[in-house]
């Protein structure tokens, strides 16, 4: 029997991958995350599958649910949102569940930077103005973060930041990237992407606090900061090489 790590992906029910889905559809035990996975998703579940919301329970208590099931040979999807790669605690689960022999399988899913992206109706890397992102959170109530990646630091490489996980922190991200962005940086936050309730406040850096307050978003959100979120005509933007005419010619050229 096989443990499914499924990225649910940001929120919306249909932007689970069609392998997730898939996936999900098989599984007679599914353990999920019931303050973030839609409800609808569930109805992907197989008739009479048992359903398990981890919202309130420790990590003991997950991996037991998860074991049990494991050895009454049923296959499990461990429902996680966005996508396992970030901010989703997989490894110490997964860690856990090796020690007891069981077999896990990751399927990846939409991560929530991508879908905020779409709600912004922008690529995050522009020719000649940005071609990196740095995807970071800041200390909560969950694990702090490690040295050398504290928000001053991260800032100074000045390259487009998503900022997980950080609503509620808005005056602490201001102090640590005015310095190295400008007050005047464009930044988008993106709350409950692809969701109903979704919500995007674009502002200037500095005033990122009270525009947040006003919108009363403090969690499930994505800010995004730096120059790329600028209006076009802003830049002089450098069209993409990959669909230039020179590069056509020299594939034509070079075939």
């Amino acid at each position: 029997m096989t443990v499914y790590f499924i990225g649910a992906g940001p929120g919306a029910a249909d932007l689970i991958t069609v392998r997730g889905a898939r996936v999900l559809g098989n599984c007679r035990t599914c353990v999920y995350a019931g303050s973030l996975v839609p409800q609808e998703m569930l109805e992907l579940c197989p008739d009479g599958a048992n359903l398990v919301d981890t919202a309130r329970m420790p990590l003991d208590a997950i991996i037991d649910v998860i074991t049990t099931a494991d050895a009454a040979r049923h296959d499990v999807a461990r429902l996680h949102s966005g996508d396992l790669s970030l901010y989703s605690a997989m490894t110490e689960q997964q860690r856990l569940l090796s020690e007891r022999g069981v077999v896990t399988e990751i399927v990846p899913g939409v991560p929530a930077f991508a879908a905020a992206a779409a709600a912004l109706g922008s690529e995050l890397t522009v020719p000649g103005v940005g071609q990196s992102l740095l995807i970071t959170r800041v200390s909560t109530l969950s694990t702090d973060m490690p040295p050398g990646e504290t928000l001053p630091e991260l800032a100074a490489a000045g390259v487009t930041l998503a900022l997980h996980l950080a609503a509620h922190r808005a005056q602490e991200i201001v102090g640590a990237l005015a310095p190295h962005y400008g007050a005047d940086c464009p930044t988008a936050t993106v709350a409950f992407a692809s969701r109903a309730d979704e919500q995007v406040v674009r502002c200037p850096l500095a005033a990122l606090p009270d525009a947040l307050a006003a919108a009363s978003i403090t969690k499930t959100a994505v800010i995004f900061v730096g120059r790329v979120l600028e209006p076009q005509g802003v830049h002089t933007i450098t069209d993409s090489y990959l669909y230039s005419a020179a590069r056509m010619s020299k594939l034509r050229n070079h075939p």
